[in-house]
């Protein structure tokens, strides 16, 4: 199960304190979307764009995983809302959610 994306701004900075149960699990989850090494790859992938974005097409061969498998987890990375799709005709479009991850960043801060 994903996090909510606008509920990771509430969690508090590891560094003022102890998080409370709340948002240690929001925080939780977006680790266990990271903790994957395929995603990692993608979402390293959609920030290396030269443009910002990056079309799903251009995802599959660098990947070296099935298309359906690239979309799965691509749509794991969205519902976690650390990136945005667009659907242009057949294809979507990923770009990095700058603000969800400066959430993620600042939730960090030591």
């Amino acid at each position: 199960m994903s996090p909510e994306p606008t509920t990771l701004a509430c969690c508090t900075p590891l560094g003022d304190g102890a998080l409370d149960e709340a948002d240690a699990e929001l925080l939780a989850g977006v680790f266990k979307v990271l903790a994957d090494p395929a995603r990692l790859r993608l979402l390293s992938m959609v920030a290396a764009a030269g443009d910002g974005e990056v079309c799903a097409c251009d995802l599959v061969e660098p990947i070296g995983k099935s298309q359906p498998t690239v979309s799965h987890h691509m749509s794991v990375l969205v519902d976690a809302g650390l990136v945005t799709r667009e659907k242009r005709g057949k294809w979507a479009w990923y770009r990095l959610d700058a603000d969800r991850l400066e959430q993620v960043r600042a939730a960090l801060s030591l």
